[in-house]
């Protein structure tokens, strides 16, 4: 009995945060679509062929491709782009030729879903708030300044933390799908012959009728489906299960009561065309859905800014992103954090969105571009992984994603005819984060490179350690190579000509999973008599904590207590050499990015009142 409420508990949550996205696209989704088609008397056989080209896209793409088959790539449990580029990583030495493409093609995917982060709050508030001009036409002039309010509101409660208000967000998403739901059967009860869309032959149909606005309208059918890459962003949070439970129980369900609904009333009225979502509802009862709608758009911009948070600290442990400054805001969900820098960046760029575009219509436009993107490069990294690790074989491999390459590309090709519309928009955005991507991940292989060149081998320690006078105490050295002395000590034997009694050189480790075994957090050699090299490790979605690091070396015997000992960090100064040309152009960019990130000691959650820096400039 436990157990079920346990699982009902889970499903719930993932209803709320899970689904917020693709669960706000009946606010504007069909509304598009149909205006796509340029049929202004909304004729039967259009409406029949929208919800035909809707219904198979939800099918197809959200629930074949991603709940049954993409949520099968997860790694230890986790889910999204950057945790498939790990899973796919461990395997690119197999392939070494395909290694760089298959690299580049992951991080602009997850340039792309940044992207997601930026539209979805902008186009999710407006088009919730929108809804207040069926009530009065006087109020559209307020569209805009209230989405603005609201979008205030939300980025500000950031840094508080969001444990809180994220219980009430399985409660009210449910809610909100019910009402969906409801609203959507009633109107199919009274024209049931909406259900005839349900036949493909009627997408078909529209597209080569319409073949000259084939591609928008194939634009504005694909924002049923954005929110696809939420989901499996998110998986790991609840776990497969629940994710698959709330889908197909609660969630699609809904969504084609809705979208079918919303169709039957248009067939009856063509004047309903016009947010039919809020035309499904009396009068009476649309200031309450109105707000109902404002908290589900709320929610979805939660789910992403939050999934921004989180892609960010992935990131940084990938080596993507220099350090930035994380704070955890739950004591018990560690999943909990906040991104200081990245909230101010989202937050500034979704005011643009909301005043440069003014509406949902006009955001729709660059909404998909981004996301088409990101769902091809998932698919893309399913067949290497598919390949590389489930060892499929060939047929497998293309009757599984030959035909979601095939739809894939269509969507991605459909979004790019939006081009000058605002597909242009997030494209920029994401090509602008790539190169950031690139550019850090290109000068720590420089960096790496320069460093070991002037590197002292760890085997030359006792000829240092022999000229130096040993003084009481503990020393922890921080070093991300551990083959090589740390340039901190060497600095410190220059220029103190002392060495402690204990010397710990800590190598805190990342691994390509999302969580290390805290069975195995922590390796211990011993290099001389009192020298040790302490390997710690961390998975891609844990917070490095050298705390815990010396915990776990007190269980393996090594008595090391943070009050007790002193951290020497090496403070590495890159010094860009003149350079003309894009080169130097992306080593001056790296070494302005190294010189900005977080230091070491807060971004290891070191006692900085014992920490002492070393610097190093180092040429490159």
């Amino acid at each position: 009995m436990s157990q079920r409420r346990v699982s009902f508990g889970v499903t719930l949550g993932a209803i709320g945060v899970v689904y917020g996205d693709i669960g706000t696209s009946p606010l504007y989704a069909l509304e598009q679509s149909l205006n796509a088609t340029g049929d202004a008397t909304q004729l039967p056989a259009t409406v029949l062929g929208v919800l035909s080209l809707m219904f198979w896209s939800l099918l197809i793409v959200v629930t074949l491709k991603y709940v049954v088959l993409i949520m099968r790539a997860d790694n230890e449990g986790e889910g999204g782009i950057l945790s498939l580029f790990a899973l796919v990583q461990r395997r690119l030495e197999e392939a070494p030729r395909w290694g760089r493409a298959i690299i580049a093609l992951a991080v602009m995917g997850a340039a792309l879903f940044y992207c997601d982060a930026l539209i979805t709050p902008a186009i999710s508030v407006l088009g919730a708030v929108e809804g207040l001009e069926l009530l009065s036409p006087q109020t559209s002039r307020y569209v805009v300044p209230v989405t603005l309010v609201i979008i205030v509101l939300l980025f500000a409660i950031q840094r508080r933390g969001t444990e809180r208000v994220g219980r009430l967000f399985g409660p009210i998403m449910l809610l909100w799908f019910l009402v969906l739901g409801f609203t959507g059967a009633q109107a199919i009860a009274r024209n049931p012959q909406v259900l005839a869309a349900l036949d493909p032959r009627y997408g078909f149909a529209l597209l080569y009728s319409h073949r000259a606005v084939a591609l928008v309208l194939l634009g504005a059918v694909f924002l049923t489906v954005t929110g696809g890459e939420a989901l499996y962003a998110d998986m790991g949070s609840f776990g497969k299960g629940p994710v698959r439970l709330a889908w197909f129980a609660v969630v699609w369900p809904a969504l084609l009561l809705s979208y079918f609904g919303q169709g039957a009333l248009v067939l009856t009225d063509a004047a309903a065309a016009h947010k039919p979502l809020f035309a499904l509802l009396p009068t009476a009862v649309l200031p309450w859905f109105v707000v109902l709608a404002t908290l589900a758009a709320i929610i979805a911009s939660q789910a992403t800014i939050t999934g921004a948070f989180t892609v960010t600290r992935q990131a940084v442990q990938l080596d993507l992103l220099p350090r930035m400054r994380i704070l955890q805001t739950s004591a018990r969900e560690h999943g909990h954090i906040y991104v200081p820098v990245v909230n101010t960046l989202v937050f500034v760029a979704v005011c643009m969105f909301v005043v440069g575009f003014g509406s949902s219509d006009a955001l729709g436009s660059a909404y998909g571009a981004a996301v088409a993107g990101t769902m091809g490069v998932t698919t893309l990294l399913g067949v290497v992984l598919a390949v590389s690790r489930w060892r499929w074989s060939s047929w497998q491999v293309v009757l599984s994603f030959g035909p979601l390459l095939v739809i894939d590309a269509m969507y991605t090709i459909a979004n790019l005819a939006k081009f000058m519309q605002g597909a242009w928009v997030p494209l920029l955005f994401a090509s602008l984060l790539f190169g950031v991507f690139m550019t850090w991940r290109s000068g720590r292989r420089l960096l790496r490179a320069a460093l070991r060149e002037v590197a002292v081998p760890l085997k030359n320690l006792p000829q240092l350690l022999e000229r130096a006078t040993r003084v009481p105490g503990t020393a922890v050295f921080l070093v991300s190579e551990p083959r090589f002395v740390p340039t901190a000590l060497l600095r410190n034997l220059e220029h103190n000509h002392v060495a402690h009694e204990r010397i710990v050189f800590l190598n805190m480790e990342f691994v390509r999973t999302p969580r290390q075994d805290p069975n195995d957090r922590v390796r211990l050699d011993t290099l001389l008599e009192g020298v040790y090299l302490v390997t710690a490790r961390f998975g891609f979605m844990e917070t490095p904590d050298v705390g815990e690091a010396l915990k776990h070396c007190r269980v393996r015997g090594l008595k090391l207590f943070s009050q007790d000992c002193s951290f020497f960090l090496g403070w590495h100064l890159v010094a860009p050499r003149p350079r003309a040309g894009y080169q130097g152009l992306r080593r001056r960019v790296f070494a302005w990015m190294q010189r900005r990130s977080t230091q070491a000691a807060e971004f290891f959650r070191m006692p900085e009142k014992r920490v002492i820096v070393l610097a190093t400039q180092v040429e490159l």
